[in-house]
């Protein structure tokens, strides 16, 4: 095993940074060197990180290291950090060969398809890691194959709906990833993206896939997958709280935001079950009309709640003035989310949808309110109120969720009737399967350590 020594890429985005870290953190204790790498100036933002036997850190510039200018398109930033990323990664290689520790596995996610072909390069295996759920993933693979895919080549044409995979829900336009719409604007470079990935794997003798789900949840969007080596290894979420390896092992190990050190002893002191938490991840921005009809909504529901708002804006009416909270509520600017979800006081999730909260949901056994605002997130939702059963999507007006909506959610979830009963056996159920799939002899766990001895 130690003769393994793994490098795994990531965006310096929270999102790509937690399950990534959480993965290399997993090699390390089993036993592989592994060197966790992102981009220079998202190296500097990163604060606490975990230090375990077996766990580097490196960082390559991708020629913005002091952050990329706001007005930069997204897709000219993409095309940079190939470009530059590509030629410092190389490079990076070479030192750890010159060291002595040369990489026999490279592992990269959705941004950096150009991994592979530096790996190709290097002789060495590599494998994309998947950080959003198999069904999207099953979504991508159907749209982008080179036999039937609609997106296969340079093509403007957009799929017919519904798209009907194999055991799965019928995927209308509106339950498929957001960027996968030309009439999105991330389309343009996400489009090009998802095809790369694929004709990567399809051209690749041994292609590898690890996804962040677990084959309890996802067993049926998994067996899509029977020509390309797909393993899920999920949900990667900090050992204190699934197999107990390390019970110190309470976060991620890194937070590019600062956070309230005050809403542990706020959540102590509230009735098991009774707490709202609501967060919409790192990325977006709600607004204003928004985050006051969700403030009024939980103020009229007169159930406490835990409100995450990141937003530095000092202008934020919602976070800069009390509205007369009076401890019924705490906003915070921060938080560990997994330390909250899995507090006794929390009875529910609101959030975006994201496919890392939705997965931390479940393993906590929380039941969520989807609110999704782009990408991945409006499949997320699909799956959770239609296939799992773990939540219920809160349907917005004009593009404003009202408070009367979120009453609604609210009191299916918390005011003990028959629907919100239900859903809490269910999200309880795939929370202990969660447990069981990361535990020693457990499918992911399994899984990875097939993936490790595979190469």
């Amino acid at each position: 095993m130690k003769k393994h020594h793994f490098l795994i890429i990531s965006l310096p985005a929270q999102g790509h940074i937690n399950p990534t870290l959480q993965l290399a953190k997993n090699l390390a204790r089993a036993g592989a060197r592994c060197t966790f790498v992102t981009t220079v100036h998202g190296f500097r933002k990163m604060n606490n990180l975990p230090s375990i036997d077996g766990l580097f850190y490196a960082s390559i510039s991708d020629g913005h290291d002091d952050g990329k200018p706001k007005e930069m398109y997204f897709g000219d930033y993409l095309n940079d950090l190939k470009r530059v990323g590509s030629e410092n990664l190389k490079n990076l290689l070479q030192k750890f060969t010159d060291d002595g520790y040369p990489v026999t596995c490279l592992v990269y996610t959705i941004l950096f398809t150009w991994v592979a072909e530096v790996a190709r390069e290097y002789h060495a295996p590599s494998a994309f890691l998947a950080i959003q759920c198999a069904a999207a993933f099953a979504i991508y693979y159907h749209l982008f194959t080179t036999n039937n895919g609609i997106y296969s080549s340079t093509t403007e044409i957009e799929p017919s709906f519904p798209i009907k995979l194999p055991e799965s829900p019928l995927f209308s336009r509106d339950d498929i990833p957001t960027f996968l719409l030309q009439s999105d604007s991330a389309s343009s470079f996400m489009i090009p993206v998802m095809r790369e990935h694929i004709k990567i794997l399809e051209n690749d003798p041994n292609p590898r896939v690890l996804i962040n789900t677990f084959d309890a949840l996802e067993e049926k969007s998994l067996k899509i997958f029977e020509k390309i080596g797909v393993s899920s290894i999920g949900p990667l979420i900090p050992s204190a709280f699934c197999d107990g390896n390390d019970v110190n092992d309470k976060s991620f190990g890194c937070e590019l935001f600062d956070k309230s050190e005050n809403y542990s002893q706020w959540l102590d002191s509230k009735a098991e079950g009774s707490v709202v938490y609501i967060s919409f991840g790192s990325l977006a921005v709600l607004k204003e009309e928004q985050k006051e009809e969700i403030l009024k909504g939980l103020l009229e529901s007169e159930r406490p709640f835990l409100w995450v708002i990141r937003t530095s804006n000092k202008d934020d009416k919602i976070k800069n003035e009390n509205y007369g909270l009076n401890g019924k509520g705490m906003i915070v600017p921060w938080c560990s989310q997994m330390e909250v979800l899995f507090h006794k006081s929390i009875g529910c999730f609101m959030s975006h949808c994201g496919w890392n909260s939705t997965l931390e949901s479940i393993a906590a056994g929380v039941p969520l309110i989807g609110y999704p605002q782009f990408s991945d997130q409006v499949t997320n939702i699909k799956m959770v109120e239609e296939v799992w059963g773990t939540g219920v999507r809160a349907r917005p007006e004009e593009g404003i969720v009202k408070r009367e909506e979120l009453k609604r959610c609210l009191e299916i979830l918390m005011g003990g009737g028959e629907k919100g009963n239900e859903i809490r056996r269910n999200v309880k159920k795939y929370g202990d399967l969660a447990m069981e799939a990361v535990k020693e002899g457990g499918s992911s766990h399994y899984n990875l350590n097939k993936f490790i001895d595979s190469l």
